[in-house]
């Protein structure tokens, strides 16, 4: 549901410049695509419309002295300086090497003499200097160095580009139809004079492929087709190494190699010429995309870019849906870099999960049928990064529009309905690729209902994931894809029906890890069985969640108790990592843990911190913990590559960790914590995002911190309480607006002094679920001095769930 923006006036904030108003009612000229093309965001800075299907992308070349046959997971790097093509779909911040990135279209002034497929990264490539480059919300404009200037748009299903090529040369453009990022099966082009338009399809897939040969396999067809506003002079094709002219048919992949990368010498494709005589040639083209057929892609253009629109229409259309997504959130003060920093991640958090749905409701199932949305979905949607954006993205894009949530929801069960009942953790258009580990469905589904999400089928889901809980599949016994990849939803399900954790050995990741992941699973099925009244199934699945204790061991280390990997006989296992010999466990080891080591992981149960907090000997023993985790010793921030005993808050399992303090009587380090990492890690520039964007994870964590509020617990729709990066921000939304009002803010004053929330004085450093879901008004009272007695009384910290004495789920 888009929300117009309202006026906030003068009377309602401090005083802001007419020049900072003006600023802040057009959110989507602050947006810079940049930020996150380095440093490992691998984010895209082409042209998309909120969570649009196409996502029209420059494609670097890869740096020629790296070993590297991929520029970036995002197709683009910002060192890099060749531009290999202009592609019609991307995925936002993930990893591995990337996906998608389907049909680049690749201006060229030259004759094309040579296959493009001769050398699958490098040939008719061109350089390009980010002087001559500009990305906005909703377009990509760059002047080449071989001199055709290129601007690109889109709308939901389609993109629309224009090309103006210099005078004096050729004026060619190929259609590279089998180069998507990873490589394709097959691919077809064909090319009709009469009718100016080229069409076709790529068959691809190969996420993670690279990895194990379990994904190294194609899940998709993209099928496409573009319409040009001018008569093609010339036109040809090309098969493997062999050049057509005048060819109008043309089939044939790269395949995906023995290694999960395309080889040199395989690929097909078409190019289409221009007559560049006078000025120069100004080549407008309109290109549909669908996953189901070349039909309905034909329908998608003639829906939403028919012939006769101009390519500035769209873009303006575009540019007008993004300020209404963007304008949700209205904020007034702090410095431009500050605004730019913000609405970049509310737009990085906006672009994913994307459209998968035609206009006519078909798409393309996970049982390689075609089927269309009904009863109240509106849209079906895909790319679900489940292991990143359970932890606050879905949380975040179902408070602005619960219908939205509703609908994504919907898109998870249907893809599990056509996967044979397995929800899969992480899933690319209609494939299941099975990356990272632990289930994140439950919490995923409980985080949208919590958050007003309501218009899916709840029960049909929730019987579903109970039954995957229930019964181990033979994927879940299955080492298949194992550790990265594991095919089964829930892999070891039958270890962990009979121990209570995933020991040693079980098919998964990290036993320990896995054990911690699966016990958040069990709280968001837990979750959300308690909102459907389901109290006997919220009660076994919410002790089935405390099973994280019987991999915590309170004598792991001297500094106090750790989850550690343990062994199918209750022994507790040796440390076997980096070839060294088995040796006693100690806190920096990654054995047993994802992406983190167990001085990281010890943090991560966010059901129940207060139980953790016991564990470890009480909350003065975590609060010295705490310290040592985020701090080195003479005081300094530790929260990016400052060794395996401190945060990683470039990656998700640390993200939760400085909200900690809230729970353990200091909520006023977990303001000066998170807002030092906003201030530092989130940068207006295109290093500017910590670690890998994760399909808006990350960015969503910091339009949470820069609000002050934070979605601790997977599954419930409580807000833990930080510190408001700006004098004023309004949150338009369906169920009540919120308005958060932050007197004092400015540089150095970020400590809560006080808090009252729709008028009444406050002094617990969280807020109840009816205030995510009806909105209210917060005022802050903030200082550059800690008020440490704020919000630090005992019982003033935010809710833990865990079991009675009496094994009844509490109140």
């Amino acid at each position: 549901m888009l929300i117009l923006v309202a006026a906030i006036t003068a009377s309602s904030a401090p005083y802001v410049s007419a020049q900072d108003a003006a600023i802040a009612m057009s959110p989507a000229d602050l947006v810079n695509p940049l930020i996150g093309t380095a440093n490992g965001g691998n984010v895209f800075p082409g042209a998309v419309a909120p969570f649009g299907m196409v996502q029209f992308s420059p494609e670097e070349a890869p740096d020629p002295k790296k070993a590297r046959p991929i520029a970036a997971p995002g197709g683009y790097e910002h060192h890099l300086d060749r531009i290999r093509g202009f592609s019609l779909t991307n995925v936002s911040g993930w990893g591995c090497a990337g996906g998608s990135g389907d049909i680049p279209l690749t201006p060229i002034t030259t004759p094309v003499t040579s296959s493009p497929s001769a050398d699958y990264r490098h040939p008719y490539s061109t350089t390009f200097t980010h002087a001559n480059e500009q990305a906005r919300a909703g377009r990509y404009r760059v002047r080449l160095d071989n001199g055709v200037a290129v601007d690109l748009t889109a709308s939901l299903r389609t993109g629309s580009a224009r090309f103006a090529f210099p005078a004096g040369g050729a004026a060619n453009l190929l259609i590279r139809a089998s180069d998507s990022e990873v490589g394709s099966e097959d691919a077809r082009v064909h090319v009709d004079p009469a009718h100016r338009t080229v069409s076709g399809e790529v068959t691809s897939g190969n996420f993670c492929g690279h990895i194990s040969p379990v994904d190294r396999r194609s899940y998709y067809t993209l099928h496409f087709v573009a319409e040009f506003d001018q008569p093609f002079a010339t036109h040809g094709v090309w098969r493997d190494g062999v050049v057509t002219p005048g060819g109008m048919e043309a089939s044939g992949g790269t395949g995906y190699g023995p290694k999960g990368f395309p080889e040199d010498g395989k690929g097909s494709g078409a190019w289409v010429g221009f007559d560049p005589t006078g000025a120069g040639a100004v080549v407008n083209v309109r290109i549909g995309i669908s996953y189901v057929s070349e039909a309905n892609a034909r329908a998608n253009l003639a829906a939403e870019n028919p012939r006769g629109t101009r390519f500035d229409a769209i873009r303006d259309r575009t540019v007008a849906d993004w300020n209404r997504r963007l304008g949700q959130i209205k904020i007034q003060g702090g410095s431009r870099d500050q605004r730019t920093v913000f609405y970049t991640a509310l737009y990085h958090s906006l672009l994913e999960p994307a459209v998968f749905s035609d206009v006519n409701g078909q798409y393309r199932g996970m049982d390689g049928l075609t089927h269309r949305v009904e009863g109240g979905q509106r849209v079906q949607y895909a790319n679900f990064s489940g292991w990143d954006i359970y932890r606050g993205q879905f949380q975040l894009l179902t408070w602005l529009d619960p219908k939205l949530g509703g609908d994504i929801a919907q898109s998870l069960y249907n893809q599990a309905r056509q996967n044979g009942g397995t929800w899969d953790r992480w899933t690319h258009e209609s494939g299941a690729v099975h990356v990272m580990n632990g289930d994140p469905a439950g919490p995923a589904l409980a985080d949208i209902w919590a958050f007003g999400g309501h218009g899916f089928d709840a029960r049909g889901a929730l019987a579903s994931l109970v039954q995957a809980a229930d019964h181990p599949t033979a994927a879940d016994l299955s080492h298949d894809g194992c550790p990265v990849e594991c095919a089964g939803q829930r892999p070891g399900l039958d270890q962990w029906l009979k121990l209570h954790f995933i020991p040693v050995g079980a098919p998964a990741w990290g036993g320990a890890a896995d054990t911690l992941e699966t016990a958040t699973a069990e709280f968001g099925v837990s979750s959300l069985a308690d909102r459907l009244g389901d109290h006997a199934t919220a009660v076994r699945f919410l002790g089935r969640a405390q099973y994280w204790r019987n991999l915590f061991n309170p004598r792991a280390a001297p500094d106090g108790g750790y989850i550690q990997n343990r062994n199918a006989d209750g022994s507790w296992a040796l440390v076997k990592e980096h070839g060294e010999a088995p040796h006693p466990f100690t806190p920096s080891t990654g054995d047993g843990f994802v992406e983190g080591t167990a001085a990281q992981y010890v943090w991560m149960v966010p059901f129940n911190v207060a139980g953790l907090f016991d564990a470890m000997g009480g909350a003065d023993a975590a609060r010295r913990r705490l310290d040592a985790y985020f701090y080195t010793p003479a005081g300094a921030m530790a929260v990016t590559e400052s060794g395996p005993l401190h945060a990683e808050l470039n990656n998700e399992p640390s993200i939760g960790g400085p909200w900690l303090y809230d729970y353990a009587g200091q909520p006023w380090k977990t303001q000066e914590l998170v807002r030092q990492v906003v201030d530092t890690l989130w940068i207006n520039r295109p290093e500017g995002i910590p670690g890998n964007d994760d399909l808006g994870a990350m960015s969503a964590w910091y339009v949470w911190a820069a609000l002050g509020v934070y979605p601790e617990t997977p599954g419930r729709a409580e807000l833990v309480v930080g510190s408001p990066l700006f004098p004023l921000a309004v949150v338009h939304r369906p169920g009540g607006d919120v308005r958060i009002a932050a007197s004092g803010a400015g540089p150095g004053s970020l400590y809560v002094q006080a808090l009252s929330v729709d008028g009444s004085a406050v002094d617990r450093p969280w807020l109840p679920e009816s205030f995510a879901l009806q909105g209210g008004r917060l005022d802050f009272r903030l200082g550059p001095q800690p008020e440490r007695s704020w919000g630090s009384a005992p019982g003033a910290e935010p809710p833990s769930f865990d079991i009675d004495p009496n094994g009844r789920a509490p109140n």
